[in-house]
């Protein structure tokens, strides 16, 4: 069984602790890597106006094409293979007793911040490298037994947050900590210390980080209790103990309450992220023995999918109602909801498409059949004005000759696209049929530079983690075998 919501395009970050999960019963939910610039309690106001009968209903803000530089081709013009670093080498061997930390695995997960480069290998070894010198600086598995389930930058006080298992309890146990950056840079890893020590995040309970409004959500399912914290201190701020939710689903501002489900309807309720105050009380009705997809929140807008049914979508304030026909919205596997535009990304079959929330669908994207056919955030990129989408995306076959003559699919080299949310344009991308593609040429005397064994095609091949670094105007990808690769210009 696995848990729902992720990064998280890094932002929203659930992790349960059978295993290292972000995703909806529909797939992956994510929010923008940016919190939204209005106040989070805007839709905290719109419920509660609603309620008292009270208030102006504005129309949303329309998805006006950004004039953002992260569009322009020039940004990502001659890119380059600038770098590459090893997750594995023989001092693995020394400093972890787990012998599956020492077999090579893929990369599932890149975090960046204040040029360090996090690199999560799928076995749970995680490495950080400095981008400065290129040179490893350690491995965070401070245990000997520790096993890193996920990553998340936590922004408010520059620190990096690992969730882990230990072999010592049978893996069976989230763990927390929190280490500033400043510390792992310096190799002080020591000097971090463990979150949320009283909860028993034993599964199937989790622990979800929500950069947009600064929380923490851990559920303890031996008690059947929510707590929320303050990302900012990590001090606890209120619980919620009922038996009968099946899931919170977290909005700007607002958490949608969702309790198990009748024959006919579901029973919803909204709270107030800050301190847990009921908003609205609802029932959602449903039809009669088809499954529910997904429900979800975003901000005054329920979303409910069944199977073989249309798309609704509710104004919680009004109840007015929008369908969108079964054959126009198929349920996807991911979504990522754009607060800044009023648009949700959907996922399904290696296309993407946004859509806004008059069930219109407002972008079909050229060129940007994804690679992978599970979406996941761990190898998509939203640039913070959510104008742009990065990556890793098949070839087309005119592109290239490296084809499988079986299926009429590239083999195992991919590109990585940059494509406008709001055109669907692909505006530049890296790819190996790309004749001025090369590795960058060392400086003399520049010994900072990493040796870098891989050709270019070989970088592009099976990569499984992906992280734009804006401030650096830097790519990073993590590949099937353990390496990570540095493109810029």
């Amino acid at each position: 069984m696995e848990h729902h919501h992720k990064p998280g395009l890094r932002v929203r970050l659930r992790i349960t602790a059978a295993r290292r999960r972000a995703w909806l019963s529909a797939g992956l939910r994510s929010t923008c890597r940016k919190p939204p610039r209005r106040d989070p309690s805007d839709s905290v106001h719109k419920v509660a106006r609603r309620e008292i009968g009270g208030g102006h209903r504005r129309p949303p803000r329309p998805a006006a094409p950004s004039s953002s530089s992260f569009s322009c081709p020039e940004k990502f013009g001659n890119f380059q293979l600038q770098e590459e670093y090893d997750t594995y080498d023989d001092e693995v061997h020394f400093l972890v007793q787990l012998p599956f930390l020492w077999t090579r695995t893929k990369i599932i997960e890149i975090v960046a911040a204040k040029d360090v480069i996090f690199a999560l290998a799928q076995s749970g070894l995680c490495a950080a490298f400095n981008r400065t010198t290129n040179k490893r600086i350690c491995y965070l598995n401070i245990s000997p037994d520790e096993v890193i389930r996920s990553l998340f930058y936590n922004k408010n006080n520059e620190s990096l947050i690992t969730v882990s298992v230990y072999e010592s309890d049978r893996f069976s146990s989230l763990k927390c900590r929190t280490t500033p950056i400043e510390y792992i840079r310096r190799g002080q890893l020591n000097d971090g210390f463990p979150l949320f020590e009283t909860e028993s995040l034993k599964y199937p309970g989790f622990v979800e980080f929500d950069d947009v409004n600064g929380k923490v959500l851990t559920f303890s399912a031996q008690d059947s209790t929510y707590k929320v914290f303050d990302l900012k201190n990590y001090n606890f701020l209120y619980s919620i103990c009922d038996k009968n939710i099946q899931e919170i689903k977290i909005s700007p501002g607002i958490m949608l309450v969702i309790y198990q489900k009748t024959n006919c309807y579901v029973p919803l309720t909204i709270l107030s992220i800050e301190d847990g105050t009921p908003l609205k009380t609802f029932s959602q009705l449903l039809h009669r023995n088809r499954k529910v997809d997904f429900i979800e929140q975003f901000n005054e807008k329920l979303l409910v999918k069944q199977d073989k049914e249309n798309l609704q979508i509710i104004d919680v304030r009004n109840s007015d109602l929008i369908e969108v026909s079964k054959t126009e919205f198929m349920t996807p596997s991911a979504f990522i909801f754009l607060y800044e535009n009023n648009l949700f990304l959907t996922f399904c079959n290696r296309t993407v498409a946004a859509w806004n929330f008059r069930g219109e669908l407002v972008t079909s994207f050229e060129d940007h059949v994804l690679w992978h056919p599970n979406c996941n955030t761990n190898n998509i990129y939203i640039t913070a004005d959510q104008d742009l989408i990065i990556s890793y995306c098949k070839v087309s076959k005119q592109a290239t000759n490296c084809v499988d003559t079986e299926a009429g699919e590239i083999s195992s080299m991919g590109s990585i696209n940059m494509s406008n949310i709001f055109t669907g344009k692909c505006v530049a991308k890296i790819s190996p049929s790309d004749p001025t593609l090369t590795i960058a040429p060392r400086k003399r005397g520049d010994k900072s530079r990493s040796t870098i064994h891989s050709t270019v095609s070989e970088a592009l091949e099976d990569i499984t983690a992906l992280f734009y670094d804006e401030d650096r105007n830097e790519i990073y990808t993590g590949n099937s075998k353990g390496l990570v690769h540095v493109w810029s210009n």
